[in-house]
């Protein structure tokens, strides 16, 4: 006989434990052993959360190379169903071999469970057959629990659910997670000290109105953002550093529809508009997808969302400075281009109307689409597609953590029928689904790799970009930890091209999230190990550091409702001279319309206590020792990359700190 040492490894997550008996098998090159009860003398406390718990099985020879566990739950009769999350288990042969089994799943039922040993294979490199059959059977259980669904034609794909409690348990919220989002989200109001202000359909009467409704909770950003919202130093910066950074672009030619002149712009002939379009000073806002959309009727009122134009001015010293607005695409003698010489309320209406815009721009395209919506396409096709011992599964797992259940969420509370943004947003209802239909027709695959986009919006050179600052680091250091763990496993091109599961995960992606759109430019099937690293680069920082990006802020920049109304209830001016502040409070949107903005942008800004941060991977999925000291470096060089931001923050008017990845959740989670 001889003995193998089992150590069962329990997560200590809440709910983790077990009161059931556990059995199981090993199986070998060679041979199997029994299935064997594990039993010691801890007894129930076995299998309890955080628990390690050691046991011997006996088998009457060497199994050989071990290649799988087979793990199964019986409950006992006295005893309700429960659940039991272990998180690896580690054998030790009678040779002396430690073999490690990552297993980071939900066991609900008494069904047997088989998980392979840890070291990576690509479907090309399994050659035992039970290890090919487990394989095969893993994917074929992924593909009926994880199916495709079409939410609304024109926009990617999401997984077909029938709500958040029929998602698989392993991608579900954690009980921690479930019970601070219902608060969060259930108590938003009361939170914020708004109760009773949500029924209210009433108009603003004026500023202070507002502002003893922003001081139930604010940040020192928002407090910021409170006292000079009016500028246009702090409008310009929004474009760089806000919660959308994807807009602006160096304007070298002026639009045909946006016909501004010299007299218009710069007084006294102190610059030329063509001189500084080609020193490469001027910069274009341009809001084309909102044109010509049907707003929302809220509290039986119609609403009003323009498509601006913004032009935008660094100055010699630096600054980025607005120099005109015309808010809606069509020249025309009742669509005035507005300049900061105009009447102080004629222009601060134009940036009112701006930033209004800006806020429906960005939670649909910039925030829902090119983060949300595709980091669950990432999500599905990689759980239909890879299963456990692939390579690839090991290092994109970690950034799908709740990202399923999250949009589910989002579906049912934000953009349903009943959704808050459908009811409360000027872009909700009809205009929503075709905002997303012309975003993703316009999405680009270059558009989502931060080097590739910063350089086609030419703006290498803008001074004070924060955004683009942190994102390109972050961006080289995730390229480097990926060009490390894929050139490990895929040696060469060929590796690349005969792995079916890989080709096979990236054409759904395509199909799914691109809806088979070539021209994005969205690769159909991998060729080279180049392509590949590229491609997961791109998919890990859209989960993560682009999330961050246009989350974070919220409730920093949209607290304040002046600065980011989310509807506008008056249409903008036609003629210059016509506003004032009274204007301005009748066009700003309803007081429980207010509410209901400040109370989700809290809720969407506030992470909960199980958030991980970026490079952080509690579950250890990699077991070979070159993937694990390939995680190490790359969590050195995010903590140096986070130590500089901290530093250069102190400096700082307005600290940018949504690219430090100590902030950073490694997934779209919230």
């Amino acid at each position: 006989m001889v003995d193998y040492e089992v150590t069962v490894f329990t997560t200590n997550i809440a709910t983790a434990t077990t009161f059931s008996n556990i059995f199981i098998k090993l199986v070998g090159t060679d041979h199997e052993s029994k299935r064997t009860w594990l039993v010691s003398l801890k007894g129930v406390a076995s299998f309890f959360r955080g628990a390690v718990s050691r046991f011997t099985v006996s088998c009457p020879t060497s199994l050989g190379k071990l290649v799988l566990i087979e793990l199964d739950k019986q409950h006992l009769p006295i005893l309700p169903q429960d659940s039991w999350y272990p998180a690896k288990v580690e054998v030790k042969s009678p040779e002396g071999d430690i073999y490690h089994f990552p297993i980071y799943r939900w066991i609900t039922d008494s069904e047997v469970d088989r998980f392979r040993e840890g070291t990576a294979l690509k479907v090309f490199e399994d050659n035992h057959e039970l290890g090919q059959y487990a394989r095969e059977q893993e994917l074929r259980q992924r593909a009926e629990d994880y199916q495709w669904h079409v939410y609304a034609e024109g926009i990617p794909h999401c997984m077909k659910t029938d709500g958040p409690l029929s998602l698989p348990r392993e991608v579900r919220f954690s009980f921690t997670k479930t019970t601070e989002f219902l608060y969060t989200a259930s108590a938003g109001l009361t939170e914020l000290n708004l109760k009773g202000l949500d029924d209210c359909k009433e108009r603003w009467t004026d500023i202070d109105a507002i502002n003893r409704v922003f001081c139930c909770k604010r940040t020192d950003i928002s407090d910021y953002v409170q006292q000079h919202w009016r500028e246009d130093a702090l409008f310009a910066y929004q474009f760089l550093n806000g919660v959308n950074p994807m807009l602006i672009r160096r304007c070298t030619v002026l639009p045909s529809n946006f016909p501004v002149t010299d007299d218009m712009v710069f007084l006294h002939g102190q610059c030329s508009l063509a001189d500084e379009l080609k020193k490469g000073n001027i910069f274009l806002c341009d809001y084309k997808r909102l044109d010509e959309l049907k707003p929302n009727i809220i509290n039986g009122k119609k609403q009003y969302l323009m498509a601006p134009l913004v032009l935008l001015h660094k100055t010699p010293d630096n600054k980025l400075m607005p120099i005109a607005i015309q808010l809606k695409q069509t020249p025309a003698d009742d669509n005035p281009i507005f300049v900061p010489t105009d009447s102080e309320y004629d222009w601060l209406m134009a940036k009112i109307f701006v930033r209004s815009s800006d806020f429906n721009e960005h939670q649909l395209n910039v925030h829902l689409l090119r983060t949300h919506l595709l980091a669950e396409a990432f999500a599905v096709s990689l759980l239909r597609n890879m299963p456990m011992v692939h390579p690839l599964y090991k290092l994109l797992k970690p950034h799908t953590r709740y990202t399923l259940q999250i949009n589910n969420l989002a579906r049912l509370l934000l953009i349903s029928d009943t959704g808050v943004f459908t009811e409360f947003a000027s872009s909700g209802g009809e205009a929503m689904i075709t905002i997303l239909k012309r975003s993703l027709s316009s999405l680009t695959y270059s558009s989502l790799c931060i080097h590739d986009d910063i350089a086609e919006r030419e703006l290498e050179a803008v001074p004070n970009f924060y955004y683009r600052d942190d994102g390109l680091r972050l961006w080289d250091i995730i390229y480097r930890f990926v060009q490390g763990i894929l050139s490990y496993y895929y040696k060469n091109d060929t590796d690349v091209q005969q792995d079916t599961e890989l080709q096979k995960w990236v054409l759904d992606i395509f199909e799914h999230g691109f809806l088979a759109q070539a021209d994005t430019g969205i690769p159909q099937r991998f060729t080279t190990v180049a392509e590949l690293i590229k491609f997961v680069t791109m998919v890990i920082f859209t989960s993560s550091a682009q999330h961050s990006a246009v989350n974070g802020g919220q409730y920093d920049y949209g607290g304040w409702m002046p600065n980011t109304p989310i509807s506008l209830q008056l249409p903008p001016p036609t003629t210059k001279g016509t506003t004032s502040e009274t204007t301005m409070l009748q066009t700003f949107p309803d007081v429980n319309t207010t509410v209901q903005g400040m109370a989700t942008m809290w809720l969407l800004s506030k992470q909960s206590t199980d958030f991980v941060p970026l490079g952080k991977y509690p579950e250890e999925h990699f077991t070979e020792e070159i993937p694990r000291k390939l995680i190490k470096d790359f969590q050195g060089e995010l903590e140096v990359l986070s130590t500089a931001i901290k530093v250069r923050n102190r400096s700082l008017e307005i600290p940018y700190t949504y690219m430090d990845p100590m902030e950073i959740e490694n997934s779209v989670a919230i």
